[in-house]
This record gives structure tokens, C-alpha cells and sequence, in this order.
């Protein structure tokens, strides 16, 4: 990944390690000891959040939103055990 994306893999190692080392009043400790469906349920609040502020037309609404969702989706894919080289696979082999 180009290293402008750099950010994306440090979010996943810190919530990775959050996991493994819980760390006493994290959000994304919280996250992880609801479960899957309070993941599950976040990704969706966010998802609808994003495209409330794209109807919006307001740029810095959907960056703070996109940015929300994007994090959500990365406990996802930790709780889930996939990684964001797993998503670029998937999305390379959609380009072929």
C-alpha cells in the first residue's frame, strides 16, 4: 500500500492489539466484549450516517463520517480475523 495508507494499517494494528491487550476504558475494548452483533450494529449506525451526510452535501460531514465507518469496519475485520490485505485481494481479483 501506498504510504499515504499507512494510517489504515496502524488503526488495524492498534485495534489488533486491543484484542490481545485489552486496555481499560477503550471504546474498542467495549466493542469487542459486546460482540459480533453491537459490531455489527455500529457498522450499520455508521453507514447510515455516511449517507445522511452525502445527502446532505456536506464534504466535511461525510469525511468525519467515512472516517467513523471506516474505523467500525476495522473492528470488524479484526473480530472477524481478516485483514486489510484480505479486502485489497478480494478487491483485485473484482479489477481482473
Amino acid at each position: 500500500m501506498s504510504a499515504k495508507f499507512d494510517v489504515f494499517q496502524e488503526i488495524y494494528d492498534v485495534i489488533s492489539d486491543r484484542k490481545v491487550n485489552p486496555k481499560e476504558g477503550s471504546y474498542t475494548n467495549y466493542l469487542f466484549e459486546k460482540g459480533i452483533d453491537k459490531i455489527c450494529k455500529k457498522v450499520g449506525e455508521e453507514a447510515a450516517e455516511v449517507i445522511i451526510a452525502a445527502k446532505n452535501n456536506n464534504p466535511g460531514e461525510i469525511r468525519y463520517e467515512v472516517a467513523d465507518l471506516i474505523y467500525h469496519l476495522t473492528v470488524l475485520l479484526v473480530n472477524q480475523g481478516l485483514t486489510w490485505d484480505d479486502i485489497c485481494q478480494e478487491l483485485e481479483t473484482r479489477r481482473k
